[in-house]
């Protein structure tokens, strides 16, 4: 018999219970996780070097980083944002630091540090963590006076008035919450990598620029739905852009994906984005600017620096544009300025599937978030249960973000759970 079950032994289960347990002393937790280590995405996220959170301290403009749960979480990121995540760390002796894009890592540059501090603070507190926990059921019982929530574990099971639901994106866990009363919004993925074969940016991986990428609406799913049009209408992103081997990739991209994960699912990630390479013209003003050069300029096209883009992304498009390496500004005529103009402010290129971004894998999906108390992060339908993380239909672009959600969540389950447990005294 416990007083608080936490299943899942990820960022915002170790959280809820640290908090819980710091609130409110002998308070009987344990927290259960199904694999053999827990902690496993806090160990791979950031290339290892775990982004805890971002430098962004105002509620109203951190919130605008969610595609799913920006309205949601503007009250929750009042009550707990990044900056009382950094002071949960600074306290427990762990230093963050933050990066020229925002991003916030702990000064060690290793995950291990996160893992380690939550991991002392579980046995400084007494928490329980139990490993090799699959939860196999989840019923609500009633125990002589008291409501109990009843937890199968293999061939056992465990009895807590309150429970916190912190599963990431574990369809197991869903269709159990979906048969206790909740709804599930379909999951589908977010934070991908774009996948384009295409001369113009083959031979060249590794190189990044800014740029600005628009989505392409297809015009027959668009006009299928309403929605779907005004969503693709929305899905412009600017950014640096990376040129990989298979594609393309950067902030400006998987900013995309996450803000497109919906309709890029439905148009089966086969779709075109079109590429401004230069945000600061569009393709009137450059041309003007070209004409000028040619009345000025007498070497090659492909020798004159005239934008301020990669040398060798400005040879594939001059190469598109039909412009020979030995053509001068005076031999240039304007059909073929008009066209390299073109192709630097409205390059478009197929894209053909996507690519999980390195280890980063999130899921757009979850509770419906119309079933959740965002004051408490109690669920609606049942009493004394509540989740936190990436179970609820939230989630983030790229850059900490998503840990935020995870932090926030798991503090104000944590103040919920314990104001349960006063009031129940």
């Amino acid at each position: 018999m416990y007083d608080v079950l936490v299943i899942g032994g990820g960022a915002s289960g170790f959280y809820a219970a640290i908090h819980i347990a710091e609130a409110r002393p002998n308070t009987k937790i344990a927290i259960l996780e199904r694999g053999k280590e827990v902690l496993t995405k806090v160990k791979i996220s950031g290339g290892g070097r775990c982004n805890v959170t971002h430098a962004e301290f105002d509620p109203k403009e951190l919130n605008k980083n969610y595609p799913r749960g920006e309205k949601e979480l503007l009250g929750p990121f009042h009550t707990y944002a990044s900056g009382d995540t950094v002071g949960f760390f600074e306290e427990r002796g762990v230093s963050l630091k933050i990066e020229e894009d925002g991003r916030m890592f702990p000064v060690s540059n290793s995950s291990q540090t996160i893992i380690d501090c939550f991991i002392s603070e579980t046995e400084r507190l007494g928490v329980e963590v139990k490993t090799l926990c699959p939860v196999s059921g989840i019923e609500q019982i009633q125990h002589e006076d008291d409501t109990l929530w009843k937890v199968k574990v293999a061939e056992n099971f465990l009895l807590a008035r309150n429970l916190i639901v912190a599963t990431g994106s574990n369809p197991k866990i869903w269709k159990h919450i979906e048969e206790l009363g909740h709804t599930i919004v379909p999951p589908v993925p977010s934070l991908f990598t774009f996948n384009i074969k295409d001369d113009r940016i083959s031979g060249i991986p590794g190189l990044a620029t800014h740029a600005e990428v628009t989505v392409m609406p297809k015009k027959k799913h668009a006009s299928n739905s309403k929605k779907a049009k005004l969503e693709t209408a929305n899905l412009i992103s600017n950014g640096p852009l990376l040129i990989t081997h298979w594609g393309v990739s950067g902030p400006a991209i998987l900013k995309l994906s996450a803000w497109g994960a919906r309709v890029l699912e439905q148009y089966n990630y086969q779709f075109k984005i079109q590429v401004n390479w230069v945000p600061e013209y569009h393709k009137d003003g450059l041309l003007e600017l070209f004409l000028k050069v040619k009345q000025d300029e007498k070497k090659t096209v492909l020798r004159t620096k005239v934008l301020d883009i990669p040398k060798r992304l400005w040879a594939n498009l001059i190469k598109a544009s039909h412009i020979d390496d030995s053509t001068t500004w005076p031999e240039v005529s304007k059909q073929q300025l008009l066209a390299l103009a073109e192709q630097l402010t409205a390059c478009v290129f197929q894209v053909n599937g996507k690519s999980t971004f390195k280890e980063e894998f999130v899921t757009a999906g979850g509770i419906d978030l119309k079933e959740i108390n965002f004051k408490t992060y109690q669920s609606k339908i049942l009493p004394n249960l509540y989740f936190a993380g990436e179970i609820i239909n939230i989630d983030a672009i790229t850059g900490g973000f998503n840990f935020q959600n995870a932090w926030t969540g798991g503090f104000i389950a944590a103040k919920g759970v314990v104001e349960d447990l006063n009031k129940s005294q």
